[in-house]
């Protein structure tokens, strides 16, 4: 809808940005952005106006505002990973996902905020804050909530957005930006997406290049894509997808984008339902909306049926023991040699080194190093990491046999319960938070399979739930027009903001959520 309006210069670039830029300003309390690239922004916006006074846009996403996780390398604006250890780093290149949006004349408004290094599930570990949920100041959650005084209700009562790509969902969800880049390597694209009430794509494992994203776990890390609905997904996955040389883990095959069907056929389609995702403390309400999914899916004339994965409950202990060990290795370029924070200690190299990364690091990070060393020790090697890599084997090999069974896309929860408060998720620390929230998405990481989340419904809470589709590897665009197709049958309410209503109602006379496909 808004590209159509950039090109019936219904709105002007400039124009869009600047609602877009003021959008940020009087929603600055989520904490959803870390860096505001203000002037760049308009730049940018500016040079796609030019385009269109001249009958040359790029293409669909020329002019539209978008915005990326902050671990994600971008030339000449501030790279953090919410981390101490990279405040003030100016990475020289651009991330080839960030170059494409780039070439393709989208306006990168900023960076948005996460967990340190993307270890979380709350984005509430960065060092510049926790995100707020713009849920948790929405019309149908303010109802919803038992009325204290007021301002004490807003300031104790916020929810978490998930993560640790919280500051992308935030931003998308509040319609500061049209669509946000996240990474997925556990679910840290849905589980977010989930919360915020807004579509959350992890593509298969080499299907978009990693080239530029800091890594966290090289083996399962896919950047991720966050927009309000699926078609909007389905364009911005056509212009990131295919083979770069400067990722040797992208497929070599061309990449055909597509275009989803406008009235999707669910009929032919076999939907699986495993058994083991209903996981120890699903909520009784996410799962009635599993079922009542699964019923919309049966009277589509699709056919549903339970389907096993038995190693599921087996993949948060082999994701703890690879992902640590993988985080050791990648953690170890931080030593304050070439870049990023370097301590003053100078009494010699080694304690150098440890000054550095004990002042850079928080504690989360610091532990996953430590754990990932152990489990790299040469006496531990074969118990636990060849141990964890057999059993990752295994996981894929589940789906695998599912898929192969004749089974189309697997239908799940995304998440065990719509997001709690802030001051509830702290209770409990990183690490065990991590293992429950993840539980739900993390299989689909060590399969390297597309998974996507789809906003569903409103809690009894008011606020966000989403269940999630699993397709078969490369098989974005069956997985896509399923999604689609649900999203259209479910009608997921708008989130009623009053910060953004009358920013929204000036740019789209109309109700409908702003979409640029």
């Amino acid at each position: 809808q808004v590209s159509a309006a950039l090109r019936e210069g219904g709105v002007s670039p400039t124009e869009l940005c600047q609602r877009c830029l003021s959008l940020i300003k009087s929603t600055k309390f989520l904490n959803a952005y870390i860096t505001v690239a203000e002037e760049t922004a308009l730049k940018q916006a500016e040079e796609s106006e030019k385009r269109y006074r001249s009958g040359q846009p790029l293409g669909v996403l020329d002019g539209i505002p978008v915005a990326v996780k902050d671990n994600f390398n971008t030339a000449g604006i501030e790279t953090t990973c919410a981390s101490n250890m990279l405040k003030g780093y100016i990475s020289p290149y651009n991330a080839t996902v960030v170059q494409k949006l780039l070439d393709q004349g989208a306006v990168l408004l900023g960076k948005t905020n996460l967990d340190e290094f993307a270890m979380g599930s709350g984005s509430t570990d960065g060092v510049f804050g926790p995100v707020r949920n713009p849920w948790s100041y929405s019309r149908q959650y303010k109802e919803k909530s038992v009325s204290k005084s007021h301002s004490e209700d807003e300031e104790s009562n916020w929810v978490i957005t998930g993560g640790s790509s919280g500051g992308s969902a935030a931003a998308v969800s509040s319609f500061t930006c049209f669509a946000a880049l996240g990474s997925d390597t556990g679910g840290s694209t849905r589980n977010p997406a989930a919360h915020c009430g807004v579509v959350g794509l992890k593509p298969t494992y080499g299907l978009i290049s990693r080239h530029g994203l800091i890594p966290l776990v090289n083996s399962m890390d896919v950047p991720g894509i966050l927009t309000r609905c699926v078609d909007d997904a389905a364009v911005v996955l056509g212009l990131l997808a295919g083979h770069d040389p400067k990722d040797s883990t992208t497929i070599q095959d061309d990449f055909k984008p597509f275009e989803l069907p406008n009235l999707p056929d669910v009929s032919k389609l076999s939907i699986g339902i495993p058994k083991e995702y209903q996981a120890p403390g699903l909520s009784s309400e996410i799962l009635g909306l599993w079922s009542k999914a699964a019923d919309l899916f049966k009277n589509a004339g699709a056919k549903v049926i339970e389907v096993s994965l038995p190693h599921t409950c087996y993949s948060i202990v082999c994701y703890h023991v690879l992902c640590t060990a993988e985080v050791a290795s990648n953690m170890a370029r931080f030593d304050g040699l070439e870049y990023g924070h370097r301590s003053d200690m100078n009494k010699s190299t080694e304690s150098m080194y440890a000054a550095t990364r004990r002042e850079g690091f928080n504690d989360v990070v610091r532990g996953r190093i430590l754990s990932g060393n152990y489990f790299l020790l040469k006496q531990n090697y074969e118990n636990y990491f060849i141990k964890a890599q057999k059993v990752r084997r295994l996981i894929a090999n589940d789906f695998l046999k599912v898929f192969r069974s004749g089974i189309d896309i697997l239908l799940t929860p995304t998440t065990l319960s719509d997001p709690v408060p802030y001051t509830e998720f702290i209770k409990e620390d990183n690490r065990t938070r991590s293992a429950q929230d993840d539980i739900l998405t993390q299989a689909v990481n060590l399969a390297g399979l597309p998974a996507i989340n789809v906003p569903t419904a409103l809690s009894e809470r008011g606020l966000p739930v989403g269940l999630q589709f699993i397709g078969r590897s490369f098989q974005e665009k069956q997985l896509l027009t399923v999604a689609k197709w649900f999203e259209k049958q479910v009608k997921f309410p708008i989130i009623q903001l009053e910060e953004v209503k009358s920013h929204v109602q000036d740019v789209f006379q109309h109700r409908k959520s702003a979409s640029f496909s």
